[in-house]
């Protein structure tokens, strides 16, 4: 006799689920609101052991918090650039804490590191290096520069001629630099962090296409809020005569990153979100905004560094909003704008939300 009430709550159930499964693609800072709904998921039946991974992201976040105030998005991006084995072009105006924290964060690492300051006057054998000749064996020997490191910092890449920019081409793509007939490779992990002012054009050079290309990320910097600013000031006054530099200790050794680095290509993506970062990267050929858009080059970032931050959030898949928070960081430096669009004050960040909003997520 109970049997009709059991059938009318079984009917009334089933139809409640999909309706809350599409999150809105009109925005693209919803993906920290759904990744903790994710993770709680992924808890259960997680195919890889994701745990020590995000141990090491924790530690290395704990330690440049004792110095950065604010500048999230920009952390996680280049922890994801570390992952992802890919350069970073951090872009802002001075003093928002570009170069500090590119030095801070290679510290966290137990891994060489050097800096460049690049300059008008900076010649391409200042980077790589170059042959002198050793009277005592009569014969030439190769003076290393300080490309040879693990991370390397360059300070204003924009302010040094483009020979010396165009230097750079083999070493970041191919982690090999060729002189004399004799090639030289370097040792993993080879990252390169690179600052530049956006505002000053006064003895700078724009970097070219071909280089741009070569930077995973392109990592726009913005002013800090107010509270950040306080919190900075406040830091700084009960600092005292602490260096910095010497708040950080190293975490992760040459050889972890290395190990994360493995883990984070096993990570799943779907062929369904294959396709769907094929559509992204497609779009911007055809976009009619754009004079140029990206290349296969900017698919596999975008795919590479999702797997990252999936990893970094606990998940062994990736998702749709894992794309869409990445894709902007990947696509802003590897786009221009036709000249009509410029001079109507369009950005490539907004031509890029427009591209993410108008693809259909696949389910």
């Amino acid at each position: 006799m109970e049997n009709p009430h059991d059938n009318a709550s079984q009917q009334n159930t089933p139809q409640q689920q999909p309706a809350n499964e599409q999150p809105p693609i009109s925005e693209n800072s919803v993906v920290p609101e759904i990744e903790p709904e994710q993770n709680n998921d992924v808890a259960f039946n997680s195919r890889i052991d994701l745990s020590g991974l995000q141990n090491a992201v924790e530690k290395i976040k704990a330690e440049l918090a004792k110095v950065i105030v604010g500048q999230h998005a920009m952390l996680e991006m280049l922890v994801v650039s570390i992952l992802a084995d890919g350069h970073s072009l951090i872009e802002g105006v001075p003093g928002v804490a570009k170069t500090i924290t590119a030095k801070l964060l290679a510290k966290t690492l137990a891994v060489d590191f050097s800096r460049v300051q690049f300059t008008p006057d900076l010649m391409p054998s200042d980077i790589l290096g170059t042959s002198v000749f050793n009277v005592k064996t009569s014969e030439f020997e190769f003076k290393k520069g300080p490309i040879f490191s693990n991370i390397i910092l360059i300070d204003e890449i924009n302010r040094a001629p483009a020979k010396t920019q165009a230097a750079l081409f083999e070493v970041m793509e191919e982690r090999q630099i060729t002189i004399d007939g004799a090639r030289y490779k370097m040792e993993p992990p080879f990252l390169v962090f690179a600052t530049q002012n956006p505002v000053e054009q006064e003895g700078t050079y724009a970097l070219p296409e071909a280089q741009l290309d070569r930077f995973l990320f392109k990592i726009n910097v913005p002013y800090p809020s107010l509270a950040e600013e306080i919190q900075i000031l406040t830091n700084e006054h009960q600092r005292e005569n602490k260096l910095a530099l010497d708040m950080v200790a190293p975490v992760l050794s040459a050889a972890e990153i290395a190990q994360y680095q493995k883990v984070i290509r096993q990570i799943i993506v779907e062929p369904n979100l294959l396709a769907y970062i094929a559509a992204i990267t497609e779009n911007t050929r055809n976009n009619a905004n754009l004079f140029l858009g990206a290349s296969p080059r900017a698919s596999l970032a975008i795919m590479n560094a999702s797997k990252a931050l999936a990893a970094i959030n606990g998940r062994d898949f990736v998702t749709p909003d894992d794309i869409k928070k990445i894709a902007p960081a990947v696509l802003n430096h590897r786009i221009i704008l036709t000249p009509e669009r410029e001079m109507e004050g369009i950005t490539t960040d907004k031509v890029v939300s427009q591209i993410i909003e108008t693809i259909e997520i696949p389910r």
